[in-house]
């Protein structure tokens, strides 16, 4: 196989997401991209997560997750998502604790806190399958997604 399949995985468009977790006394959040619902009976996402990244293991923890949806217009926000330290990442955010312990932020159009129901590894990341718990629409503006934002992630970072 060629190069160009790396190319191409990077055309298909992606929903950009905060994702947060929350396991004991640890919290983070990391910018996602490689998100889907999978069913609406019962309401199931699921969200590939590389299993260096910190997230992973609050995930596999605490059995929880919360994914949220960003705002075109605040494509800024993501910049506090990529620190190397987990808790100052929520210093200057409004948040509180959702059912699962999962941090939720009142800065995005809207929120899914999910339990994990399914894990699976198909390949170099996990994909955590999360029943929607909880949700919140907090605005109607235009979701960001891939074609809005530079550093699409194709597994290769």
């Amino acid at each position: 196989m060629n190069e160009k399949w790396m190319e191409a995985l990077g055309g298909m468009v992606h929903g950009i997401y905060v994702l947060t977790a929350r396991y004991e006394d640890e919290i983070n959040g990391m910018i996602a991209s490689w998100v889907s619902q999978v069913s609406y009976e019962p309401p199931l996402v699921m969200v590939a997560i590389h299993p260096k990244r910190y997230s992973h293991s609050l995930i596999e923890g605490a059995k929880a997750f919360a994914l949220h949806i960003i705002s075109t217009e605040r494509r800024d926000f993501l910049e506090l998502f990529k620190g190397p330290d987990p808790a100052a990442k929520f210093v200057s955010l409004n948040w509180s604790k959702g059912i699962t312990g999962a941090p939720l932020l009142e800065d995005c159009l809207a929120y899914l806190e999910c339990k994990v129901t399914n894990s699976m590894r198909p390949g170099n990341h996990t994909l955590f399958i999360g029943e929607v718990v909880n949700a919140r629409v907090l605005s109607a503006a235009r979701p960001l997604c891939t074609l809005d934002y530079k550093g699409v992630y194709r597994g290769d970072k």
